[in-house]
């Protein structure tokens, strides 16, 4: 896989009163993906968004949708998302018994499959059903809210990811989220990371198309 760029504005930091006009900003600035993080309250201690979401994006942007799924028994959301439109739906293992049939199940619906690991969670959890995923998430902050200061030894996770996936049979996406900025994406993508979600440095900017054309920037990739 090319380890080209690609920015996900995360929607969890975006002003819903002006959803369509900030999603048209990240979409003419150069966003590759809109990101939505779905939270039940159990998982995580927050509560946010849900299928209808992905489907309102969907109305309103020709972008792919990635969903994150931070929730208990995400088998249940397979195919609410599924039907709404995501392009690829992510879950953690801690939150399900059966990782792979979910795995398998994502894939059967056209969603590419992600595994979400926590900064506490070991990459062995990814290693025994790499041939099954098409996207690892590393979160860089513990998961639950936004606007969370990026872990410092998160680089040597993402080594170590890619160094798990260059080992693979297939092409899998690298993703991080969590404290994603101008000032420390470029690490991250030094580290061997190839697709960023990134909230408050992107919405909360005054011009956040600019802002995904200076963080592809600060990865060293022509905008």
């Amino acid at each position: 896989m090319s380890r080209g760029v690609r920015i996900a504005p995360s929607i969890l930091s975006a002003d819903l009163t002006r959803l369509a006009e900030q999603v048209d900003q990240v979409a003419t600035g150069g966003a590759d993906w809109l990101h939505v993080d779905v939270m039940d309250g159990r998982f995580v201690p927050n509560l946010t968004f849900g299928a209808n979401m992905v489907a309102a994006l969907k109305k309103i942007s020709s972008l792919p949708v990635d969903v994150h799924l931070m929730v208990v028994e995400p088998e249940n959301y397979i195919a609410p998302m599924a039907d709404a439109g995501a392009a690829s739906l992510t879950f953690h293992p801690e939150a399900t018994i059966h990782v792979q049939r979910q795995l398998a199940a994502i894939r059967q619906r056209g969603m590419k499959a992600g595994l979400a690991l926590n900064p506490g969670t070991p990459l062995g959890r990814a290693e025994e059903v790499l041939d099954d995923i098409d996207l690892l998430l590393i979160m860089t902050v513990n998961p639950g809210f936004g606007g969370q200061s990026y872990l410092p030894a998160s680089d040597r996770k993402i080594q170590r990811a890619r160094a798990l996936l260059s080992g693979g049979r297939r092409d899998v996406f690298l993703e991080v989220d969590g404290g994603i900025g101008p000032d420390t994406i470029a690490g991250a993508h030094t580290a061997g990371a190839d697709t960023f979600v990134a909230g408050q440095a992107v919405f909360g900017a005054a011009d956040p198309g600019a802002q995904v054309r200076e963080l592809r920037r600060r990865c060293g990739v022509a905008t």
